[in-house]
């Protein structure tokens, strides 16, 4: 009886501290008035100014035969002349600052194209600044006050990466011109993308308006976790879906912004798609993960001995999910590092030793040519496509670089896979199941060989416009034959 009683005692002891838990967990913090207190000196206004064009617009529109036509089109004719004089453009923004020597960050579009750049502090007082760097690629930019101050309140960066779906958060900023104002709400959604290419963005429903670019997002200790620089709102205003890039990422930039006064990302030196479910299959992978890449033009990678068509699958010993990640933790390597590279390539494995370039000097970098060789006319209708060999009016009247091998795709039918996956008139087919194809033969020799292996689709590499990318097509059922009666053309390779 004793040792039931005390079970008992137990258990309600214990069901008791979890009920607790679980309401301390979803309750949301008494106040965030000792927070705002702590960051607030902390958290920059910013005014910057313009210099701004004459207008030299059309006007207003006077009725013809109206008693002030003379009068506006004399007007009009002085604005067209560049009569009229420049005018000054203000506008306002948010920041914080990050070290006691007024080292301040904020976004790039609230600074760029500035003349002058005026900071107000939560005090009252303000201070020029002046650029120290700016990366576009992440909407970042590094300003420092003028002179030399001396113990300026400053925030802390903490860990993006620990911050979970629901946790607490609270942004700062001067929206719509409403300086230090506070809002509060919770990380919506972690690892969101907009339209950069290094984007990692956290989503919050607190309020953020405009203004508030380039405000810090602080965790529940005051330290920075996200520079608040977009919202989606269908009138302007915040609907409760703003986005702050992560701390993850705005260290690491200001970092070399503080250093260099630019960013050094690491450059790999491949083209690169994702990797498809029928992609996957086509190659005999066995997930659908990792980095295809499509074109490697000289760089690092082909130093390597990389080639078109491999998977890579682990880059510096972490595995690579998809392309987004690729490029994020490559941007993010020290320019210089030789780092282990894994692909899959011709159903094995192999580990490739690439010595990473920078891609900010890289940027222009075009693929090498190949030599041109060329091919007898020939036509066949293959997998819902009509396809040719690349003759001098082909490559003429598509523009084709001469180096540009492969068939040339001349019809889509629009109720084949190959439409519904993209596939145009105009697109040229370099490669098949990862081999070079010159002649109608080749391609079909590839849909041969993919069906007697047992596979469902094949794999092509297709160029467009210069640019390359793989699409798997089905290959079941027959493989119709050349549409003339001469005998495939070949190629020495």
């Amino acid at each position: 009886m004793v040792m039931q009683t005390a079970i008992a005692m137990m258990t309600a002891l214990a069901l008791l501290v979890s009920q607790t838990l679980t309401a301390d967990a979803q309750s949301a913090p008494a106040s965030f008035a000792d927070l705002a207190d702590q960051v607030s000196p902390a958290v920059v206004n910013i005014t910057t100014s313009t210099t701004v064009a004459g207008n030299t617009g059309t006007g207003p529109m006077i009725p013809e035969g109206s008693p002030f036509e003379e009068f506006f089109r004399d007007f009009m004719d002085q604005q067209q002349n560049g009569n009229r004089a420049p005018r000054r453009s203000s506008a306002l923004g948010s920041g914080f600052v990050i070290s006691q020597d007024g080292y301040i960050v904020t976004n790039n579009h609230v600074i760029e194209g500035a003349d002058e750049i005026s900071i107000e502090f939560f005090s009252g007082s303000t201070l020029d600044a002046e650029v120290v760097g700016t990366d576009p690629n992440t909407d970042i930019a590094l300003l420092k006050v003028a002179g030399e101050p001396e113990d300026l309140p400053f925030v802390s960066f903490g860990d993006s990466d620990k911050m979970r779906v629901g946790d607490w958060v609270m942004a700062m900023g001067n929206p719509l011109g409403q300086g230090f104002s506070v809002s509060a709400g919770i990380v919506s959604a972690r690892n969101r993308a907009l339209s950069g290419t290094y984007d990692d963005y956290l989503q919050t429903d607190a309020a953020i308006n405009r203004g508030n670019s380039g405000g810090p997002l602080f965790n529940m200790d005051g330290d920075v976790i996200g520079v608040n620089t977009a919202i989606l709102s269908p009138n302007g205003g915040s609907i409760g879906i703003g986005f702050a890039m992560s701390s993850a990422v705005v260290t690491k930039v200001v970092d070399q912004l503080k250093e260099f006064g630019e960013t050094r990302r690491g450059w790999l030196g491949v083209r690169i798609q994702d990797v498809t479910p029928d992609v996957a299959e086509a190659m005999d992978l066995s997930d659908a993960s990792g980095a295809l890449v499509t074109d490697v033009p000289e760089g690092p990678a082909a130093e390597a001995g990389m080639q078109a068509g491999d998977v890579i699958t682990s880059f510096d010993g972490l595995d690579v999910a998809d392309t987004r990640e690729l490029v994020r933790r490559v941007g993010n390597t020290e320019v210089g590092k030789t780092v282990p590279v894994t692909v899959w390539r011709e159903g094995a494995t192999e580990t490739l030793q690439v010595t990473l370039g920078r891609r900010e000097t890289a940027e222009g970098a075009v693929p090498a040519a190949m030599d041109a060789t060329p091919q007898e006319p020939e036509e066949a209708q293959v997998l819902g496509l009509t396809v040719s060999p690349i003759n001098e009016e082909l490559r003429e009247t598509l523009e084709l670089t001469a180096g540009t091998e492969g068939l040339v795709i001349t019809e889509v039918d629009e109720m084949a896979e190959a439409y519904e996956k993209g596939l145009r008139a105009g697109d040229v087919i370099t490669e098949a199941g990862q081999q070079k194809v010159t002649a109608v033969a080749d391609l079909q020799s590839r849909i041969e060989e993919a069906q007697d292996a047992g596979r469902k689709s094949l794999l092509l590499l297709i160029r467009r416009a210069g640019e390359p990318r793989f699409v798997a097509l089905t290959v079941d059922g027959d493989i119709p034959a050349p549409e003339n009666d001469d005998a495939p053309a070949t190629t020495e390779q």
